[in-house]
């Protein structure tokens, strides 16, 4: 039995978690930023620390008493996406900051490298440039190995069951608000996607097993095309589904124009064998989509 921090334990991804680890027999401790938050992690037979992702003292504290850490919060405020990220950078270094010269691990969330042209592996490392966003949790822990940290990280794709399904959710409700289901071009840029509770199973594999300073991918889909994304909004939704040039997708989609033509297909091979993960739930994105 270890004695496990988690960020963002009473999330989406972080409550399925949770629950994984407290199966496995782990004491598991959540950082909880408000009283209601606290009273729903205790019920779940999780010990509340309080605190947030601003309170670096209070991380560093969550660090410094766990054998493990999961950093599986982010704030995805698109709208101030830029502080976000940089509250995230912060939360990591002051777990860092807990953790260093400890040899403990560290086990910190983080999106998919975009590599035009070809299936991302988890030996991909992110470009010098991350097309111009601004989210580092990658590089952020993985600078941590030389302090003494056992850092990895969990790089995520669409994580869906029947209540969310990661950017689509988005187009959903676009959707809904304009009256149509739209995609752009030929809509055959593809979205990776796992079920939460795949997801969630694969921190676990990585608390065991986990090599130093690797990345892992949380992928059961390797890439499914935008344009079926749309289509299965439209049939749940009873709405047409449209393409739009790429001239007129920043007017129709704004601040999700960049997401919805995103291509980042990605592999998990590597992960498989490397941590002997095996995903077993069977719904699909486009299942948890369609009505």
């Amino acid at each position: 039995m270890r004695h496990v921090f988690v960020t963002g334990a009473t999330g989406f991804v972080g409550s399925a978690v949770v629950a994984d680890l407290l199966a496995a027999g782990h004491h598991v401790v959540g950082l909880a930023r408000s009283d209601d938050a606290a009273t729903a992690l205790v019920a779940a037979g999780v010990e509340a620390h309080r605190g947030d992702l601003q309170d670096a003292d209070s991380l560093r504290r969550g660090a410094e008493q766990a054998d493990a850490v999961i950093h599986a919060a982010f704030d995805h405020d698109f709208s101030n996406m830029a502080a976000s990220c940089e509250t995230d950078r912060r939360a990591i270094e002051a777990l860092g900051d807990g953790l260093a010269g400890s040899d403990k691990p560290l086990i910190v969330t983080s999106g998919l490298p975009v590599i035009p042209g070809r299936v991302v592996t988890e030996d991909d490392m992110p470009p010098a440039d991350a097309h111009g966003m601004p989210r580092v949790s990658e590089q952020t822990a993985l600078a941590l190995v030389e302090r003494g940290v056992r850092a990895t990280v969990v790089r995520m794709p669409q994580v869906h069951d029947r209540t969310r399904q990661g950017f689509a959710s988005y187009l959903l409700a676009h959707a809904r608000k304009t009256g149509l289901s739209a995609y752009v071009g030929d809509g055959r840029n593809r979205w990776p996607a796992v079920h939460r509770l795949d997801a969630a199973r694969l921190y676990g594999r990585v608390l065991e097993s986990g090599g130093l300073g690797q990345c892992y991918h949380a992928v059961t889909e390797e890439g499914v095309p935008v344009r079926e994304i749309a289509e299965a909004i439209g049939q749940r939704l009873l709405l047409p589904v449209v393409s739009l040039s790429t001239a007129a997708s920043a007017n129709h989609f704004g601040w999700l124009d960049r997401i919805a033509k995103m291509d980042v297909p990605a592999a998990s091979a590597l992960t498989r064998e490397r941590v002997g993960w095996r995903p077993f739930e069977g719904a699909s994105l486009l299942d948890h989509l369609r009505p």
